[in-house]
C-alpha cells in the first residue's frame, strides 16, 4: 500500500487510484470508483461508484460522494457522478449519483469551491468556478452554469437552471430559472439587478457592464413580455456579445424565470 494511503482506509479492490493520490484514516473508497493523480480524501470520507474523480481535487473529512440518489424510483440502475478536476468538496458535503429518469449521471465541473454541509442531488449538472456556501443544496435535476454563487442556506427546487454568473442571496428558496448576470434573494427569490461586483472581479470592463445592466432592464423593467424581451435583445446580441449568455439562459427556460 502507498504511503499516501492510511493503514486504516478501506479500499475496494474494484477502485483505480492513481498513484499519488492520498487517502486518510478511516476513509472508504467503492467499487467502481477512479480517482486521478493529485486528490486527496480526507479521513473517514466515503466515496461510492460508480465515481469518477478527476485530477487535483480535495474532497475533506466525512464527505459522502457518489452514493444512491435520494430518489424513491431508483432501483439501484447502474448510474454515476463524474467530478472534473480542481475541486474544493468541504467537511460534511453530499453529492449523489444520477438515475435513470434523467441523464444517468450528476456532473460537478471544474475548479468549483463547495463549501460545508452543501447537498447536490441526482442528476445536477453543475458548471466550473462556482461557489456554494455553507449548506446550501440543489434539488435533483438542477443546471448550474460557470461563475455562479450561491449564499448560505440558499435552496434551488428540483429542475431548475441557474445561469452563468449569477448570485443567490443567503436564505433565498429558488423555484424558478435564474437568468445569467442576475441576482436574486428572499423566499421565494426575486430579483434584484445584475451580479455586478462578480463581473468587475471577473474583468468584465464598464461598458460590459452597463450594456448586460441595459438588457437587465429590458426583461425586469420596462413591462414588457418576457418574449418582447428576448426580441429586443436579440438585436443586441451581435455588438453586444457579452448578452449571449443572458439571452440563452432567457430561451433555454422551461419552468419560467425570476420575476
Amino acid at each position: 500500500m502507498s504511503d499516501l494511503i492510511h493503514p486504516t482506509a478501506v479500499i475496494s479492490s474494484k477502485a483505480e487510484l492513481a498513484e499519488n493520490v492520498r487517502v486518510g484514516p478511516f476513509a472508504v473508497i467503492g467499487d467502481g470508483v477512479e480517482i486521478g493523480a493529485g486528490t486527496s480524501i480526507g479521513s473517514h470520507a466515503v466515496v461510492a461508484g460508480p465515481t469518477v474523480i478527476g485530477e487535483n481535487n480535495r474532497i475533506y473529512q466525512f464527505a459522502s460522494i457518489g452514493d444512491e440518489p435520494q430518489d424513491k424510483k431508483y432501483a439501484r440502475e447502474p448510474t454515476r457522478l463524474v467530478i472534473g478536476d480542481g475541486n474544493t468538496i468541504r467537511e460534511y458535503c453530499t453529492i449523489s449519483r444520477g438515475t435513470v429518469q434523467d441523464r444517468g449521471e450528476t456532473i460537478l465541473g471544474d475548479q468549483n469551491w463547495i463549501m460545508a454541509y452543501v447537498h447536490i442531488a441526482h442528476d445536477c449538472v453543475i458548471g466550473s468556478h462556482t461557489i456554494m456556501a455553507n449548506n446550501a443544496t440543489l434539488a435533483g435535476h438542477v443546471h448550474v452554469g460557470d461563475w455562479a454563487i450561491f449564499g448560505g442556506y440558499s435552496g434551488v427546487h428540483q429542475f431548475c437552471r441557474i445561469g452563468a454568473h449569477a448570485f443567490l442571496g443567503m436564505y433565498s428558496g429558488n423555484n424558478r430559472d435564474v437568468p445569467a448576470y442576475t441576482t436574486v434573494a428572499g423566499l421565494p427569490a426575486s430579483p434584484r439587478g445584475i451580479n455586478s461586483e462578480g463581473l468587475k472581479r471577473r474583468g468584465f470592463d464598464s461598458q460590459k457592464i452597463r450594456n448586460i445592466k441595459n438588457a437587465y432592464r429590458v426583461v425586469y423593467r420596462q413591462g414588457k413580455k418576457l418574449s418582447e424581451a428576448i426580441d429586443e435583445i436579440e438585436a443586441l446580441v451581435r455588438d453586444q456579445p457579452e448578452l449571449e449568455v443572458f439571452l440563452e439562459s432567457l430561451r433555454s427556460s422551461e419552468r419560467g424565470i425570476v420575476r
